[in-house]
């Protein structure tokens, strides 16, 4: 169990790049359509200037999350904005989804690992841990 001990760095790497890569081009597709989304998410009786700020949530927090920078206070933004959207948006639909619409299962995953990064950090193998000066390698 120690060998899969020393693999946890490697773990969150995994998380964040997936987390990350999900939430930036979900992100990138808002901040495209900005009026669009604007427009959906006032239907859902959001604020309209609210669909701006999740839109560059996910963007720029999920590039934060792919690089492991601020990854803690990205991980918290964009696990709000996803129990938001789960909330709104999916939670009508079921955990799978209806014909009315997607389920809140991928959201609720994405929050999962989100969460997860909120208390367990970037990881040693992350911008965050290099400028804390961590030189990657433990000394005896």
């Amino acid at each position: 169990m120690k060998f899969l001990d020393r693999l946890q760095p490697l773990a969150l790497l995994v998380m964040r790049l997936a987390l990350g890569a999900i939430m930036a081009s979900h992100g990138y597709q808002k901040v495209l359509h900005l009026q669009q989304t604007a427009g959906f998410m006032a239907n859902l009786g959001i604020p309209h200037w609210l669909a701006y700020v999740a839109s560059f949530t996910e963007f720029l927090g999920g590039i934060l999350i792919l690089v492991g920078f601020f990854t803690r206070v990205a991980a918290f933004a964009i696990c709000i904005d996803l129990v938001v959207a789960i909330w709104k948006a999916h939670w009508h639909n079921g955990l799978r989804g209806s014909p009315a619409g997607p389920g809140y299962e991928f959201p609720l995953a994405a929050a999962a690992l989100a969460f997860a990064l909120i208390f367990f950090g970037a990881g040693s193998i992350a911008l965050d841990h290099i400028l804390r000066g961590g030189s990657g390698f433990k000394r005896p």
